[in-house]
């Protein structure tokens, strides 16, 4: 929401500070979708050519998550946490053959069915189940730091599959003020070819021309590499919760006690989505 409102406030602010200031908006509204056309199918093509299939369905899908904001909540995070501190419980009081069946096949578990949005998250059901698989396949006798690793190496590389359509805008905003001089040259290579005309036609041909660099520069500054700021943002954000479950499971398996697994999970998580410690204490107790 704030992504959208900040938009509306630049585009208010340059446009709006232009003609307040004596500047004539209508050469400007009419150079416009000429000089856009050349940049955005620039940036279009480029894009196309820098990404595979799969990157650029991530790079489509990322402008709802910088709308929308992080996938999860507080109380996703509290859910995240009572989930996993349930199953190592019950790893510990009835052993591996007790947790398989709800590791194996996450969708007929009575434990996660009490978390339905959680399961939904596809990439954190598979870590949760997959490490826990790991352990009751070994019968516990994995040692922690392996896991740990194992757990690592997972996230890591979700992580970075996450923050591809980050690096992506952030190439494409490094890339938009170039784009707009491409633009300003065609512009200025068009007039040259008009040199016989008035000057007030040639002056209205060379602004036009300028447009295209201020267009490159303000899409590049102004919206592109803010948003790819704000995809970050919430790709950081979105990654907390993995880092919960991962404390949990390791804090379970070195043996620490509960109230001490569940704060070392819960201190991790940022001020936006971290509950007090005897709230989460107290939602565990009721589950």
């Amino acid at each position: 929401m704030f992504a959208g409102i900040g938009i509306v406030v630049l585009l208010v602010m340059v446009f709006g500070g232009f003609i307040i200031t004596g500047g004539a908006i209508g050469p400007v509204a009419e150079a416009i979708p000429h000089e856009m056309l050349i940049i955005g199918g620039a940036a279009l093509g480029a894009t196309i050519a820098g990404n595979s299939m799969h990157e650029l369905k991530l790079i489509g899908g990322a402008f709802g998550k910088i709308f929308k904001g992080p996938k999860h909540n507080k109380q996703d995070h509290i859910d995240a946490i009572i989930l996993v501190t349930r199953l190592m419980k019950l790893l510990r009081s009835e052993g591996p053959v007790a947790l398989e069946s709800h590791v194996t096949d996450p969708k007929s578990s009575t434990i996660f069915a009490e978390f339905p949005r959680l399961v939904a998250n596809h990439a954190l059901t598979d870590l949760i189940c997959d490490t826990l698989t790991l352990i009751v396949v070994s019968s516990g006798t994995l040692e922690v730091h392996a896991v740990e690793e194992v757990m690592d190496n997972a996230m890591k590389t979700h992580f970075h599959e996450m923050h591809e359509p980050q690096h992506a805008l952030q190439t494409l905003a490094d890339a938009l003020p170039a784009l707009g001089i491409v633009a300003a040259v065609l512009g200025v290579v068009k007039t040259m070819g008009s040199i016989d005309k008035p000057p007030a036609v040639l002056g209205g041909m060379i602004g036009s021309a300028l447009v295209g660099t201020f267009m490159g520069v303000l899409l590049a500054y102004g919206m592109v590499a803010p948003l790819a700021g704000r995809l970050k943002q919430v790709i950081d954000q979105d990654e907390q919760i993995f880092h919960a479950v991962k404390q949990v499971i390791i804090a379970s398996l070195h043996g620490w006690p509960q109230p001490l697994v569940v704060e070392s999970a819960r201190s991790g998580l940022g001020h936006a989505f971290r509950p007090g410690l005897s709230e989460l204490l107290d939602s565990l107790r009721g589950r």
